[in-house]
């Protein structure tokens, strides 16, 4: 079977094929500047990257674009659309109505549409990519999966926010979690990797990119996550502040002149490692800082470690122990140095790493020794083929 896996933006759109009997990647690419002027970025798997500027000022004359690209006689990766037998769609927000991924019919769009509010920049988006593929390949089997469901085990002690109650029953006020599809794979393949049994594990899976989060895992079900009522809670991020204390808001508010939206604005853009750093959020640029001996780099570079640190060591509490860590995602598959900083802090649970497998990046890898009494592993994420996994299971 052949899955088209769709991620649509506000103004991009990811796309992969994916064969799912083989989980081969047939084609890839990305749609950017849709509304503005449009670029498309197509590669066929063993071939080059092919980059060409057409217009897209809508999501429907970008995915026709790339369904024409998927076909297209010379470098296509299929020959006819017939030959795509199911979309999958990220969907980011699936608030309380979706414990899991959903077959895509008028009633699951109509839900989600119920939770836009939730996710006013995001769920918008992913509807308007889900009707476009609608209207160009009717009758095609469509499964939206959330970044929301895996986290919906959590329990009420878990997702509760210290509010009146009222704001929980009136307007769904709780902690749901992000990153869900990713944090759902990881724990699985860790638990594979290592040859445990998911049904009798605690498991921990930090997500460290530029958007971060961390989740404890229990035999197999997600029991708390750090991203909040929206992606801003949890760790230091590129840009994002993560935990903070909510009276910073009204001092620089009071300080700078700003209001709501201008102190999101830099909760949300100005802040986490790029904020603290006044250079980067990228960890190359950081670490290049620090050796070059910028303080602010070195800071941000600690601020962030110690950060995920303490979020471990906490869900190690709320697992009661941890047999396996896994660090996954653009900075916990590919920066050794972060990695090793955290760990410095976990020598209570017995972890000792192994500097020589800690320098690889961004392949399956146990990267603590062998005497270690909790398992630490690199496991590339890989939310394209866990959507495709999905939507496979609910349509085949």
């Amino acid at each position: 079977m052949n899955v088209l896996v769709i991620n649509c933006g506000s103004s991009s759109l990811k796309y992969q094929l994916i064969n799912s009997d083989t989980e081969d990647v047939l084609a890839k690419g990305l749609c950017e500047r849709i509304g503005i002027d449009g670029q498309l970025t197509y590669q066929k798997a063993g071939e080059e990257k092919e980059v060409s500027q057409p217009a897209m000022p809508t999501h429907k004359e970008a995915i026709k674009l790339v369904l024409d690209a998927l076909v297209n006689p010379k470098t296509g990766a299929i020959k006819e659309l017939s030959e795509v037998d199911a979309v999958g769609h990220r969907i980011v927000h699936g608030g309380e109505k979706f414990a899991s991924s959903a077959v895509i019919d008028d009633d699951m769009i109509k839900a989600v549409e119920e939770c836009n509010d939730l996710a006013p920049l995001h769920n918008p988006a992913n509807l308007i990519g889900i009707n476009a593929c609608k209207e160009l390949m009717p009758g095609v089997p469509m499964v939206g999966v959330f970044d929301t469901a895996f986290h919906q085990t959590m329990p009420k002690k878990a997702y509760l926010y210290g509010l009146p109650y009222e704001y929980y029953e009136k307007y769904k006020v709780r902690r749901y979690g992000f990153h869900g599809t990713s944090h759902s794979f990881v724990s699985k393949h860790i638990a594979k990797f290592l040859g445990m049994d998911i049904n009798n594990s605690k498991i921990i899976v930090a997500h460290l990119g530029n958007g971060a989060s961390i989740s404890a895992v229990l035999n197999g079900k997600c029991i708390d996550t750090s991203m909040g009522l929206t992606p801003l809670e949890g760790l230091v991020m590129g840009t994002r502040s993560g935990d903070i204390d909510p009276a910073i808001m009204e001092f620089i508010a009071n300080k700078e002149n700003l209001d709501i939206a201008g102190v999101m604005e830099v909760l949300n853009k100005k802040s986490g490692v790029q904020g603290i750093s006044q250079t980067s959020s990228d960890f190359r640029d950081l670490e290049e800082g620090m050796d070059k001996g910028n303080d602010k780099c070195e800071a941000a570079i600690e601020v962030f470690s110690y950060r995920v640190a303490k979020y471990i060591g906490a869900y190690v509490a709320a697992l009661n122990g941890v047999d396996a860590i896994a660090f996954t995602a653009g900075i916990g598959e590919n920066a050794p140095l972060v990695r090793k900083k955290v760990m410095e802090y976990l020598g209570y649970l017995g972890i000792s790493i192994d500097e020589e497998a800690n320098g690889h990046r961004g392949e399956d890898l146990l990267i603590s020794t062998k005497d270690s009494k909790v398992k630490v592993c690199i496991i590339p994420t890989n939310e394209e083929l866990a959507i495709a996994r999905e939507t496979v299971a609910l349509v085949k």
